[in-house]
């Protein structure tokens, strides 16, 4: 499950110690999976009743097998237990996260996906919350489908970075979304519609859309695109970081049909997206330096909400596509 580092301009612990809290998640997330699928492989195994008996009759010499086993794994992972510390408990916006059972899953990709639900939900709050502060996001986020794809698809040791806001030279500006893998940063941007729509593609300001409600022009993907791609290159660059930079155009349900794109641009429509998104999931590389370094380089340019509301400073709005 990727980690979600930022979301537009909201407050984010990663902003106050992006290694500490990148390695937590990581240790976290395994520790409480490994507990939620233990606790549904027991009550699969002895049912929901043997994790709430009932007091023994009065009859009975010895408490039964089954309760004797549950009382024993309990007492065994108590002890043995080493919980990550999530937020000290001293602060005043503590964030725990503790999956639960809503409902009883069949299988254990159920679980997973029960599990990942939850832990999505958590993400949300972790990336737009500090020890001191905590920003009250849109409730929309909570059902982007973007948002929720990228986080839930992608292996943990991957970054995101949802269209946050840069400062740069007293310029407030939205970039598209930064993906930061072990081996490049991806600068992403969404260009999808209903199924099988069709994006024509050319140099120009404007290109058309075709659905079968018919064509309409729309304002060209690679103008955001190419202008957060240049900052990135230039953030890296003043720093001395070599680290990859890449640049992609995303259309899962549809089809780009883009004769004149430019070299390095990947156009991941419906026909190349799944060898991307495969060849992505499939690289198990852990964390690596160059990557933190970079993400660590692009949240020190990043706006953040509570700055403004403290600061009065950056009362602009951020500049967007065609601006």
């Amino acid at each position: 499950m990727g980690q979600l580092l930022k979301i537009q301009d909201y407050v984010s612990r990663y902003e106050m110690d992006l290694i500490r809290y990148t390695n937590q998640f990581v240790r976290l997330k395994k520790q409480k999976w490994q507990k939620f699928r233990e606790n549904w492989k027991i009550e699969q195994e002895f049912g929901p009743a043997a994790l709430l008996p009932n007091e023994p009759d009065a009859g009975d010499e010895a408490p039964a097998p089954v309760l004797e086993r549950v009382k024993h794994w309990f007492k065994k992972h108590n002890d043995e237990r080493e919980e990550v510390p999530e937020i000290p408990a001293a602060q005043p916006h503590t964030i725990q996260f503790s999956p639960q059972l809503a409902y009883f899953p069949e299988t254990e990709a159920q679980l997973k996906q029960l599990f990942l639900d939850q832990l999505f939900r958590f993400q949300l709050k972790w990336a737009s919350s500090t020890l001191l502060e905590e920003a009250d996001i849109p409730a929309s986020y909570y059902f982007d489908a973007n948002l929720k794809y990228f986080l839930q698809r992608f292996p943990d040791t991957f970054l995101l970075m949802y269209k946050p806001v840069f400062t740069l030279k007293k310029t407030v500006m939205e970039m598209e979304t930064l993906f930061i893998t072990p081996t490049a940063v991806w600068c992403l941007k969404f260009l999808e519609d209903r199924k099988d729509a069709v994006f024509l593609g050319s140099k120009a300001h404007f290109w058309s859309k075709r659905t079968e409600k018919g064509e309409k022009k729309i304002l060209s993907p690679m103008i955001a695109l190419d202008r957060t791609e240049n900052i990135i290159r230039q953030i890296l660059k003043k720093h001395g970081v070599a680290f990859p930079v890449e640049k992609g155009l995303i259309c899962r349900n549809g089809y780009i049909d883009y004769p004149d794109a430019p070299v390095g641009l990947h156009v991941l429509d419906k026909r190349a997206y799944p060898e991307w998104f495969h060849s992505q999931r499939q690289l198990r590389s852990p964390v690596k330096y160059m990557q933190l370094k970079a993400a660590q380089l692009f949240m020190n340019e990043c706006l953040s909400a509570g700055a403004i509301h403290k600061t009065g400073e950056h009362d602009e709005e951020p500049q967007r596509d065609g601006e």
